[in-house]
């Protein structure tokens, strides 16, 4: 038969094909294969209605063989086959699928889906091989066809001899270039592996000739290389199976298998939904941080089946940032795909299953935190980091969602506290919730500014990451309650002291801290008497949004935006440090002005910032011991 040409515009979408759809030559492979699938479908679809039909599944297979020395790679399916019109039709005009016209066909029929929606994924076969040839005898006919082509410069179609119904593919395979290595689809393990990642969910067996090494019979130590037929998928997907079918350890073996992970996961959840859009999924919170979580390596997504077919191994659009930790896949029939499958096309399927899978996780976060504390806490110290940067990206947007599942050390607890157990704690005259920052809880025990706060009883919330001050400022308050920092210039309670007469005694001393003012002016706003502090005689409160532990981590940025919190240095009017004070005001001006720079970096040295001149700092503590 005389060779036929593709229409014009079939020639240039198939020149596409090889050279741009497909972002990965492997995945020509996944396409044949779910063709070979569907085929097999459209038989068990044909039986439900043809009563001289009956579909024994174990009867169904694919078988996938390779040819090292004609470089040929042969998939053999026994599904539905193609007449002569069918092969014209499906495989003549590139895009024209006949499975869409049959999925279109049988709609209403229960079970089965045909994912070949486009017609074009048999073409990605042109990707890697310089020949293509198609056998198939059709169910009910007698006769057999060839189809074969050299890509875009057309087909030809001739009669052929098959003695079974069904469809045999054979690539010849491209000769290896440079750039390329197309003898890999030839190698047994390279093709177990590509089979494995995209189809092995397919729920037909699929088969290949495999070479193990076996003991001889009645050696000990000699072996021999044997050919043995294997199924290489494993057709029955964990996630179709009833969770009362599974145990625990299933899904760890599941976890490992797909790797999401070395550790063991802390939690895993089994999704499934069958309502206005049907999907499975099994998801896994992990135990430990991926040694690249927090670099731009770190890819987050789930991976993404259309019916049991890898289509996406990280599907970045179904976890939120502040999820991007979970690991696992989802498994849906209702998703509209691309012509490459390799996409998705952005749709209300998709955000649909996205947020209902971020409410799951929620709610299983919350189920852990109440009925396994220490698990919980586990994750916590993995993951809150994230959760906190959630609560303030995109300007607080999910500070709602996320803002239960918050944990601190607590100041009395001595260990991580949610803000509920806070807020039950609280006395009733209690404005604030109290929180404090620094590098670690010793030495935030040690703050000079903790001092009246815990001496009026309250709970302080102890703040040692560079996120938690600014995911604080992100929510104001909780549950009505404000947050304060004990190191802000108004701590709620000052009131209280107002009449005890300190006030007036210390008017008197406006001058002294006026002339300190002037001596630190730059670095500090004001200088003022303590109401905070008890046996300390110095510390640094501030005014503002910018907090001294924020002004920190903004300039340790790689910008260095050079941002100041507006600084308050307050003298404890009660500690003997004041006495020398007031003497050196009434009878040495220089003298109080070298205290003055002492106690301000003594100040600094306390909240973890840096002496701005150090040589200068060591000179005059010289000059204070001679």
């Amino acid at each position: 038969m005389a060779k036929k040409q593709f229409k014009a515009e079939s020639k240039r979408l198939l020149e596409m094909m090889i050279n741009s759809i497909y972002s990965q030559r492997e995945v020509f492979l996944r396409e044949l294969l779910s063709n070979a699938s569907d085929a097999i479908d459209k038989l068990y679809y044909k039986a439900l209605t043809d009563e001289n039909l009956t579909f024994n599944k174990e009867d169904y297979y694919i078988k996938v063989s390779a040819d090292k020395e004609k470089r040929q790679l042969i998939i053999t399916d026994t599904g539905i086959g193609m007449t002569q019109e069918e092969l014209e039709t499906n495989l003549g005009v590139i895009a024209k699928s006949g499975s869409l016209a049959f999925k279109k066909e049988n709609e209403s029929k229960d079970g089965h889906d045909i994912i070949g929606q486009f017609g074009v994924g048999f073409y990605a076969a042109f990707m890697v091989a310089d020949v293509v040839t198609v056998t198939s005898k059709a169910i009910g006919s007698n006769e057999a066809y060839r189809w074969e082509s050299k890509g875009a410069d057309g087909y030809t179609i001739t009669p052929c001899e098959k003695e079974k119904v069904g469809t045999e593919i054979i690539l010849t395979i491209k000769e290896n270039t440079e750039e390329e290595d197309y003898g890999q689809f030839l190698e047994e393990y390279r093709l177990k592996e590509i089979i494995k990642k995209y189809s092995d969910f397919i729920r037909y067996p699929i088969k290949m000739d495999v070479t193990e090494s076996k003991l001889k019979e009645g050696s000990t130590d000699e072996y021999e290389q044997i050919i043995e037929e294997q199924v290489i998928n494993s057709m029955v997907p964990i996630w179709k199976k009833n969770k009362s079918e599974l145990t625990d350890e299933d899904y760890q073996n599941f976890y490992h298998e797909k790797h999401y992970g070395f550790d063991q996961p802390l939690k895993h959840i089994h999704i499934n939904v069958d309502g206005t859009i049907r999907y499975n999924a099994i998801l896994y919170i992990p135990e430990n941080i991926p040694f690249d979580y927090y670099s731009k390596e770190f890819e987050k997504g789930l991976e993404l089946y259309s019916n049991g077919v890898l289509i996406m191994e990280k599907c970045a659009d179904l976890l939120p940032d502040y999820f991007s930790f979970v690991k696992g896949m989802v498994d849906s029939e209702d998703l509209s795909l691309n012509i490459s499958r390799e996409m998705l096309q952005h749709d209300r399927q998709l955000k649909l299953i996205a947020k209902n899978i971020n409410k799951k996780i929620k709610n299983e976060l919350v189920s852990l935190l109440k009925n396994d504390r220490e698990k919980y806490e586990s994750f916590y110290k993995s993951f809150g980091r994230q959760i906190k940067f959630g609560v303030y990206s995109d300007f607080g947007a999910n500070k709602d969602m996320l803002q239960d599942l918050l944990m601190f050390y607590s100041s009395k607890e001595k260990r991580l506290v949610t803000l509920d157990e806070y807020i039950e704690r609280m006395s009733e005259d209690q404005k604030y919730i109290y929180y404090a920052t620094g590098e670690s809880y010793d030495r935030i025990d040690k703050l000079p500014q903790t001092e009246m706060v815990a001496d009026k009883g309250y709970e302080i919330l102890y703040l040692t990451e560079d996120i938690d001050e600014f995911a604080i400022k992100m929510l104001m308050n909780y549950k009505e309650k404000e947050f304060k920092s004990v190191s802000s210039g108004d701590l709620g309670f000052e009131e209280e002291n107002k009449d005890d007469g300190k006030d007036a005694d210390l008017a008197e001393h406006k001058d002294l801290f006026a002339h300190m003012a002037k001596t630190l002016s730059g670095s500090v706003k004001d200088v003022r008497a303590s109401k905070r502090l008890k046996s300390h005689p110095v510390c640094l409160s501030t005014e503002g949004e910018i907090t001294i532990e924020m002004e920190k981590v903004l300039n340790a940025m790689p910008d260095n935006p050079g941002v100041k919190a507006e600084k308050i240095l307050e003298i404890n009017p009660n500690h003997e440090v004041f006495t020398s004070l007031v003497n050196a005001y009434e009878h040495d001006k220089e003298k109080l002005d070298l205290y003055t720079k002492l106690l301000y970096n003594q100040a600094l040295i306390i909240e973890g910032l840096t002496i701005e001149d150090p040589v200068e700092f060591t000179n005059d503590i010289c000059k204070v011991m001679v």
